[in-house]
Formats: structure tokens, C-alpha cells, sequence
């Protein structure tokens, strides 16, 4: 596609390339659809309470992949709507819908550039979707863009702790500080991952209109279990956040 950042191309390639592997690898963690769970744990969405009632509420996912959480969402009367940069993710989509016996539309785009009207949804969020794979200075203006007056943008990430402890020569999470906190945007490997410092999310938020209202560290409890076992590390995630669950909120319209 003419125009389309190199970081988009080398994560569709990434994705079209793994899906089938990386659906079958966490099938067991993803496909349960009686309850949404949020990342590499499966935290509960009912202990964590990110989203909040989603009952006839328009939602957009933005990095649906196999579209595991839009199915739950649509499952308790959500009106959701799946995108992915990845025709392969979303072909696991439309199968897993299928199977779910629920319906909702599936979208092949990237977050940077949102295919919809503005003021469309009243959520919009991802658990290690494109939040992560997608550049923030485009997503969060393209999010912001599409929510209402009073909408909510939550995202799961890794924390700016585990990126900076990420041993690249380990390929694991180090107990030293590996990379320079300051000056953090992309992480540039098999895939290009993006992470900023906690101000710089905090100011990108306001520069568009979003109020932070919470920043969620989940720990894990002592016996968590999980299929990312090629990144996961307990006893590390049980001392330091692992993870990052931002739930921001675009401001009202004054009258």
C-alpha cells in the first residue's frame, strides 16, 4: 500500500507470517469465551474492571487478532467491531466467531489510520494489540478522534519496567536495567513493538483531549499459569508491573 510506514508493513509480514503458530500456541488461554481476561496472565476483567458495563455500547478493538475479546464483549451485549492489519488474524477471527455463534464486523487496517467517522465508538481499546505494534503519536490522536465526548480508551501493554529490563541477549526479563528509559519509542526486532516513558504517555493523552483516569499494574497472583511462557517470568512479575493498563477518558463537551 502506497504511503504506508515501514513499521506497518514489517508487522503485517510479522503477523500474516506467525498467526496459525501463535493461535494454536495460546488457544487454550484465549478461547474462553465465558469471561474477557486481560494479558499475559489472564487477569479477569471482573477483578480488574477496566471496560466497565459494555451493554449496547459501540466498541472498537484495535489489534482484535483472532478477535477472542470482541466475541466475550459481543457475548454481553457490547456492539463491537474488530481490526487488524492482518488477513491471517482475521481469517482466525471469522472462525472463531463462527463457532461462537455470534456476528460483528471485522476490519483489515492499521490503527494508525482508522477507517471510521469521528465520534464512532464509546470504547476503544486492545489487550497487547496495536497500542503496542502501532506508533502512539498516531494511534492515540486516531483513537481520540473516533471516541464520543466522555469515551473511554483502555489498553494492556508491557511496562516500561519490563522493556527496560528486557535482556536481549537472554531473550528474558533481567533483574539490571538493559536499555535507556529516556528516549524509548520503538523496539525495533522480529516485530516492531513501541513503548514511550510514563510523562510522554501522559502528555500525548492531554495534547488530544484525554484525561488519564487510571493506570493499572496488575500483579499476578503466586499461582498464576500462562501460555507466554517465552516472556513470562512470575516470581519477576509478582516484584515488579509487567504490565500496564492505561484507561484514559476524552473530555466532555462543554455546553
Amino acid at each position: 500500500m502506497s504511503g504506508t510506514a515501514r513499521h506497518v508493513r514489517k508487522n503485517r509480514r510479522f503477523w500474516d507470517r506467525t498467526s496459525d503458530e501463535y493461535q494454536a500456541e495460546h488457544a487454550r488461554q484465549l478461547n474462553r469465551f465465558d469471561r474477557p481476561v486481560w494479558g499475559i496472565w489472564g487477569l479477569p476483567e471482573s477483578r480488574l474492571r477496566v471496560l466497565g458495563d459494555v451493554e449496547g455500547k459501540d466498541v472498537l478493538e484495535l489489534g482484535c487478532g483472532g478477535a477472542q475479546w470482541s466475541i466475550c464483549l459481543a457475548r454481553m451485549g457490547a456492539r463491537p467491531v474488530g481490526l487488524d492489519l492482518s488477513i491471517a488474524q482475521l481469517r482466525h477471527a471469522e472462525r472463531l466467531m463462527a463457532g461462537a455463534g455470534v456476528s460483528f464486523p471485522i476490519v483489515n487496517a492499521d490503527a494508525e489510520r482508522v477507517p471510521f467517522a469521528d465520534e464512532s465508538f464509546d470504547i476503544v481499546f486492545c489487550d497487547h494489540g496495536a497500542m503496542t505494534f502501532a506508533d502512539p503519536f498516531a494511534t492515540v490522536p486516531e483513537a481520540a478522534r473516533v471516541l464520543r465526548p466522555g469515551g473511554l480508551l483502555a489498553f494492556n501493554m508491557l511496562s516500561a519496567f519490563a522493556f527496560v529490563c528486557w535482556d536481549t541477549g537472554g531473550e528474558r526479563l533481567g533483574r539490571r536495567l538493559q536499555i535507556d528509559y529516556f528516549g524509548m519509542r520503538a523496539w525495533d526486532e522480529e516485530s516492531v513493538d513501541f513503548q514511550l516513558p510514563y510523562g510522554e504517555w501522559i502528555r500525548l493523552f492531554r495534547a488530544n483531549g484525554l484525561e488519564v483516569e487510571d493506570l493499572i499494574e496488575p500483579r499476578p497472583p503466586a499461582n498464576a499459569h500462562t501460555t507466554y511462557r517465552d516472556i513470562a517470568d512470575l516470581q519477576w512479575a509478582r516484584r515488579w508491573p509487567m504490565e500496564s493498563i492505561w484507561k484514559v477518558r476524552k473530555r466532555s463537551q462543554r455546553i
